[in-house]
């Protein structure tokens, strides 16, 4: 059966601009423009006659701004939406404010003159759309690809994107030295580190609001660009109880808190005696993202081993489920967020069937789930 491309109307009100941003899109064979509108009120009125899968939406808009569109979409007709925006790393506030109100994911508009940057611009955009198309809405069902009606396929104006392992990186231990550091590994302080992606944003607060303020020390990887992270940390400070930071290199960990992987570098564990500090480092994208899961789990099988504790969240595509399985035979005890509260499953769905998930659990029971199989992991000789 061939599937049906995913239709795609763009929101914004460069035409300079909506005709990059179509090139981008029909780069992906997966992917058609369905429309494009230079503001609200022309957008509205091409969805009178044809929906679309997903708008990709500008912020500052004519007649109407891009936030205030967003909420009466999600309010009267839920869409599935990314912000396309270039104020959205500069005023990274708008990008919460974006997510709160519905949006799936908010990247950064591309810039034009920079050769490498819009090819892994033009990647990342087209893994947001394709995410965004699966996402369970509020309120909604998911909307899987395969359930929309089939059509002619079209061919691909690009190659497909290349994927490179965490090897980039960290090299990778055979299944024996894994099994050596399972039972060599002297006991440290627990660690507790997750992987997320799309719905990863509000998915994590709700993780973070069930970990008292002395909580086990927690790394984060959720996939974001630069200029976001270091907001998204400053959020989730004022709402939990652990204090949450933007990762700097060489920073310690500690039992009371989060460190969330800056946006556009890869973050792995060390450690140094009984503790740990964390890595923060440049390379080319892993799993297609940077920062990776994969970076952070591998280094954490390595480094903590039994001693740590594996979490993968909400998201599309695989980054994270090698590594995870990786924490599993290094002695982790690993955890996967279940179908029902994901926004997207696809993340935790392959880890699973890679072996790497000890246990499912809805969102809701994560938190308290993840100290305790820390607390258990410092108790284990």
């Amino acid at each position: 059966m061939i599937l049906a491309p995913c239709r795609v109307l763009i929101v914004d009100d460069s035409a300079s601009a909506r005709q990059a941003l179509a090139r981008i899109v029909e780069g992906d064979p997966t992917l058609e423009v369905m429309a494009v509108a230079g503001d609200p009120y022309a957008a509205a009125e091409k969805m009178r006659r044809e929906m679309p899968d997903v708008i990709l939406l500008d912020v500052e808009l004519p007649r109407m701004d891009g936030l205030t569109f967003l909420r009466k979409l999600m309010a009267q007709r839920p869409v599935p939406v990314v912000i396309c925006s270039g104020h959205a790393a500069a005023g990274s506030e708008i990008a919460m404010q974006a997510l709160e109100a519905g949006a799936v994911e908010v990247i950064e508009k591309p810039r034009m003159d920079v050769a490498r940057g819009l090819e892994e611009a033009s990647q990342r955009i087209r893994q947001c759309i394709r995410a965004a198309a699966q996402a369970r809405l509020r309120g909604a069902p998911a909307r899987a690809l395969a359930r929309r009606p089939t059509a002619p396929a079209r061919v691909a104006s690009t190659t497909v994107e290349p994927r490179l392992k965490a090897d980039v990186i960290l090299a990778p231990l055979s299944p024996a030295r894994l099994e050596e550091v399972r039972l060599s590994t002297p006991r440290t302080l627990p660690v507790i580190c997750v992987g997320a992606s799309t719905g990863g944003t509000e998915a994590l607060r709700d993780l973070l609001l069930q970990m008292p303020a002395d909580a086990p020390a927690t790394v984060i990887v959720q996939h974001m660009p630069a200029g976001f992270t270091a907001a998204f940390a400053r959020r989730l400070d004022q709402t939990v109880a652990m204090t949450v930071r933007e990762a700097a290199d060489n920073d310690e960990l500690r039992p009371g808190l989060a460190l969330i992987a800056p946006g556009d570098h890869h973050l792995a564990l060390r450690r140094i005696g009984a503790g740990y500090r964390v890595r923060v480092l440049d390379g080319p994208f892993v799993s297609r993202h940077r920062p990776s899961v994969d970076v952070l789990f591998r280094s954490a099988a390595q480094g903590a081993g039994p001693n740590a504790v594996g979490l993968i969240m909400t998201g599309m595509g695989d980054d994270g489920a090698d590594g995870l399985a990786e924490m599993r035979a290094a002695g982790a005890r690993t955890l996967a967020q279940d179908e029902d509260s994901c926004v997207v499953f696809g993340m935790p769905k392959e880890a699973i069937a890679r072996g790497g998930v000890q246990q499912q659990a809805p969102l809701d029971r994560l938190g308290r789930l993840a100290i305790a199989a820390a607390l258990d992991a410092r108790r284990t000789p």
